[in-house]
Formats: structure tokens, sequence, C-alpha cells
């Protein structure tokens, strides 16, 4: 099972967590990306996140298909925020479940490298000084 989303709302990582769990699920890993207070040196106000919703979706789909088909994992959470955060917000969260710790975590860090390299999801760095658009996952 995977729960795929792409939100301007907060995003409830105690839920993500909770939504994963499973009786049969002797390992869980979780990686929570956050918006921090510097980038190069640079003092960030805030980022702005925007995605093209429906092809971040099926991108996301494709990484929980391709992790389904290298480890053996329960359930898989992607939630992804969208709009305005600052220091400290939640910008994604991923949670999966397995058997065993390190399917777990080896599928955790694909699908966050994943996303990184192949979902339609840019950010603008909003600095003290100027802004700038880059991939939010370069």
């Amino acid at each position: 099972m995977s729960d795929l989303i792409i939100t301007n709302e907060t995003i409830d990582v105690q839920q993500c967590i909770d939504t994963v769990m499973t009786p049969e699920s002797g390992g869980i890993d979780v990686f929570i990306g956050t918006v921090r207070d510097t980038t190069k040196g640079k003092k960030v106000v805030r980022l702005e996140f925007e995605a093209y919703e429906s092809m971040a979706l099926n991108e996301l789909q494709k990484i929980v298909d391709e992790i389904k088909n290298k480890w053996p994992v329960h359930k898989i959470i992607i939630h992804h925020r969208t709009g305005v955060l600052y220091t400290g917000d939640v910008a994604v969260v991923i949670a999966v479940s397995a058997a065993h710790r390190d399917a777990a975590f080896e599928a955790c860090r694909y699908a966050i490298d994943t996303l990184k390299q192949t979902v339609p999801i840019w950010k603008k760095e909003v600095f003290e000084d100027g802004e700038v658009w880059v991939a939010a996952h370069p």
C-alpha cells in the first residue's frame, strides 16, 4: 500500500508514521525534510514550492512501484508540501515499513534520492537580499 500526497497543508508527521505501522513490520524508516535557515551561507527568509501536481504524483507512483520491485516493503508514504514554508517547516515526509530494517532504510533512501532527480517540484529560495528559483531537489 502507498499514500502519495502533494499538499499546501501542514504535513502530520505522526499520522504518516502511524499509517505505515503494521503488526508484521519490524522496521520503519522515516525521512523528514525541513526548511533550514541558511543556504550557501545566506540567510533563508522563506521557501516557495510549486509542483506540476499530476505529473509529480505519477512520478511518485513510479518510485513506489520501483521500490516494491526491489525491496519487500509493507507500506510507503510520500507527502510533499507546496506553497510558502518557513524555517523549521516540514517540506517532505517519506515513511517506509518492512519486516526488516535494511529494506526500510534502503527503500526510504531510494525514495528521497529518486524524488530529488525525477519529480517536478520546484522551489524559490527567498533570501534577505534576493531570491532564486532552483530545483527543489537538485
